[in-house]
């Protein structure tokens, strides 16, 4: 079974409402809304996602896939998480951690500058 590429997953990500690809750091692609930060994808071999509210909620994640999900350097106390590609996640799940992601960190935003979301 073929597993989401890094490219795909970038894809994946700019397809959402107002998603925007960013370089703030070299080499370090993220994707935006607004001008907030939802997905770090610099890796390559996995992705940055907000996990849950708080550490806690994050680290269930963790426990579930101790072996492909870990706590984020510099903001994994803020309920961030890395999730290795290819590994015990599976892909529909990924996507919905970056759903997930992405409705918080709109949620976050004021409302002015939040994206138009046609259903």
């Amino acid at each position: 079974m073929a597993r989401m590429s890094g490219d795909e997953l970038l894809e994946y990500c700019l397809g959402k409402p107002g998603a925007w690809q960013d370089e703030p750091w070299d080499g370090d692609v993220v994707a935006k809304v607004g001008d907030k930060i939802f997905a770090f994808l610099g890796g390559g071999s996995g992705v940055g996602l907000k996990c849950g509210a708080n550490r806690e909620e994050a680290d269930e994640l963790v426990d579930t896939y101790p072996d492909d999900v870990s706590k984020m350097a510099y903001i994994g106390r803020s309920g961030w998480n890395t999730v290795r590609l290819g590994g015990a996640v599976p892909d529909d799940e990924i996507c919905e951690l970056i759903d997930t992601s992405y409705e918080t960190i709109v949620a976050k935003l004021p409302k002015s500058k939040r994206p138009a979301v046609g259903n």
